[in-house]
């Protein structure tokens, strides 16, 4: 007897899904480390400096988690009430962050003991920042105000009231330390200079505000608020660029890539959409178990960091070059199934019947079983005999896939041979006569529909023709050689 010889499974390229450089890049994460805080996670921010530690801010408590930790290296709780903002000023040293209790605290990340207290807001705080130069405070209050303050003397510098509700985001810029931007429920976007006594740009988003991001050159902003992400010139006195609206529910924060040429939303739709700064075009997703109200990326995406409403901190690591290759430096095979047969000379009997496995899950296999068979001769031996059971269940597949343009050739045949075979025990299962109508009714349609196809293509054919310009080609007269005619 021959050595075995397995069935080649055939590679099927997956319909609607197209690989892609951000695909392969995107998904080349390890699976998530679920983290459970005390509450809804509302901010994430990461330490500019290594080892890049991250803190995040929920209930009553910040938490610093190390890049590779499950437990926090460090936790702040000098909070009366839910914190909010908790960001790293750019040094690292100094940690910020605002509270339902009205008042802003300022944090050496060395310590426990808040530094400095600024009291100044009449309601919640949802917004505090460090400016460029390190020695003020940006923050932005239920109140409908925003202030700036002086660090080394805890006084309020300037404030604002030009925010009809809620200011829930702000930005500051990293290029200009007067500059800043802030985003109200009032649907308006305001950017401010700390060197005049008002606002010197007005954006309206048309809804609620949630989020706003710089760019890194800062010629343009980003506002997230409602079902859209829009884009905005600050060149061109705030004009909007582009409005994008991939969510089905409020987008809740934005962040960008390390090198600044992906931009990422998550909403409460429990989803995560990456898109490409030069087209604005969604280039990958990511899907989550519960909403989502914070997001982060460490630098060179080296970590996707995401909070959720029910207190799940997911964190997501890259992987290795060591981890993406096998003990020994090769690539990871897939694993494969071996068959041993017991003598040299086994021969298979003439009554056993051969075997169809039927795969709704992984079609391409039983796809190549059939092909397999059919080149063999062997397929209408394979799909005779079956009881009422595996009738319906070979049915079914047939069903789900033979109109499948991937595998339409190889399974129409297997069509035309069940029906041929199984015509005679019509009426004798109701299960399989509706199983067999619903089949023939789906290969008539398909049918209809390629006629169709064609009927369009001969029309469309006959089209071009008639718009293409008639151009005459010259050719020698056989008749008078000294004149040339035309053919």
């Amino acid at each position: 007897m021959a050595s075995f010889k397995p069935t080649k499974i055939q590679i099927y390229p997956q319909l609607g899904a197209k690989v892609t450089q951000d695909t392969l890049y995107w998904k080349n994460y390890k699976a998530p480390v679920q983290v459970k805080e005390f509450g809804a996670i509302t901010n994430i921010d990461f330490s500019p400096l290594a080892p890049h530690n991250y803190a995040v801010t929920a209930s009553t408590r910040i938490h610093i988690y190390g890049p590779f930790s499950q437990e926090p290296v460090k936790t702040f709780t000098r909070f009366k009430d839910t914190a909010y903002s908790g960001r790293f000023r750019s040094d690292g040293q100094l940690l910020v962050a605002g509270c339902e209790d009205s008042v802003v605290r300022l944090f050496d990340v060395s310590g426990k003991v808040a530094l400095r207290m600024f009291k100044g807001h009449t309601k919640a705080v949802h917004v505090a920042d460090f400016t460029s130069d390190c020695y003020h405070i940006l923050t932005c209050s239920d109140d409908y105000t925003c202030c700036l303050w002086d660090i080394p003397n805890s006084t309020e510098l300037t404030k604002y009231k030009e925010h009809s509700d809620y200011i829930r985001c702000g930005a500051t810029s990293k290029l200009n330390k007067d500059l800043f931007v802030t985003g109200s429920y009032d649907h308006t976007l305001k950017m401010f200079d700390a060197r005049v006594q008002k606002s010197v740009m007005t954006m309206d988003h048309n809804h609620p505000v949630e989020s706003v991001l710089f760019y890194p050159s800062e010629g343009l902003l980003v506002s997230a608020g409602g079902r859209y992400v829009k884009v905005w010139d600050l060149l061109k006195r705030g004009q909007p660029l582009v409005s994008l609206k991939n969510h089905h529910k409020t987008v809740t924060c934005l962040c960008l890539s390390g090198n600044g040429q992906r931009l990422l939303s998550a909403s409460l739709d429990r989803h995560v959409k990456v898109y490409n700064t030069t087209n604005y075009k969604v280039v990958h997703s990511f899907d989550y178990t519960a909403s989502i109200l914070s997001l982060a990326l460490a630098p060179e995406d080296e970590s996707v960091v995401v909070g959720m409403t029910n207190g799940i901190l997911s964190i997501k690591h890259r992987k290795t070059s060591e981890e993406k290759q096998g003990p020994t430096g090769q690539p990871r095979r897939q694993p494969v199934f071996r068959v041993f047969v017991k003598g040299r000379n086994c021969v298979p009997k003439q009554e056993v019947s051969l075997f169809v496995p039927v795969s709704n899950r992984k079609p391409e296999i039983t796809v190549a079983v059939i092909k397999e068979l059919d080149r063999r001769g062997t397929l209408k031996n394979a799909l005779a005999g079956r009881d009422e059971q595996n009738l319906s269940q070979l049915v079914n597949f047939l069903i789900g896939n033979v109109v499948d343009p991937r595998f339409a050739p190889v399974l129409v045949t297997a069509t035309e041979m069940i029906l041929d075979i199984y015509k005679a025990v019509v009426g004798q299962s109701s299960v399989v006569d509706r199983q067999l109508v619903r089949l023939q009714e789906l290969v008539e349609r398909e049918i209809d529909y390629q006629q169709d196809l064609l009927e369009v293509l001969g029309m469309l054919d006959t089209l071009f023709a008639s718009t293409l310009p008639r151009k005459e080609v010259p050719c020698p007269d056989l008749g008078n050689k000294s004149e040339p005619g035309f053919c």
